[in-house]
């Protein structure tokens, strides 16, 4: 009986709430919005060097290192070694190794079916300053490979 009443007091109460809540909506009006672009269109050398830049700001902290690598990520391009050097050097600066590798690992899945002829020519340019900052490249590491693969059966 209690349950009955109850939740018939619930039921009115929130019809009383929505009738309310409905009445001090104003409507919304449909005015034509025109969404024309106002972006510059940039070349590739005001990308690189606005990369380069956030890059080496000598403040820069682990989270806007993160940031800027999120939105290089999502640009639909693989980034220019001297880009890529830019963002080792300020990983390195935080000592944040696990970063660097991450980063490395997704500019090699950006090469995506060019990955015979872009990523060599990446790494070629990128070497010395590897060596410079003491990073291996995932190859270097074994990422390149399962750590559990099972030799195949078919070439048993």
């Amino acid at each position: 009986m209690f349950r009955a009443l109850a939740s018939r007091l619930a039921a009115s109460s929130s019809q009383v709430l929505r009738q309310t809540a409905v009445s001090k909506v104003k409507p919304l009006t449909f005015a034509p919005i025109r969404s024309f672009s106002h972006a510059v269109e940039e070349s590739d050398e005001e990308f690189v060097k606005r990369y380069v830049a956030f890059f080496n700001q000598p403040d820069i902290d682990g989270w806007d290192i993160r940031r800027g690598l999120m939105n290089l990520a999502h640009d639909d391009c693989v980034p220019d070694p001297e880009i890529i050097i830019a963002a080792l050097k300020a990983i390195r600066r935080v000592n944040d190794y696990a970063l660097a590798i991450r980063f490395l690992e997704t500019t090699e899945f950006k090469t995506g079916g060019s990955h015979d002829k872009i990523w060599p020519y990446i790494v070629q340019e990128i070497t010395p300053t590897l060596k410079e900052l003491g990073i291996e490249t995932p190859a270097q590491l074994g990422y390149d490979k399962p750590e559990l693969a099972l030799e195949s059966v078919y070439d048993m």
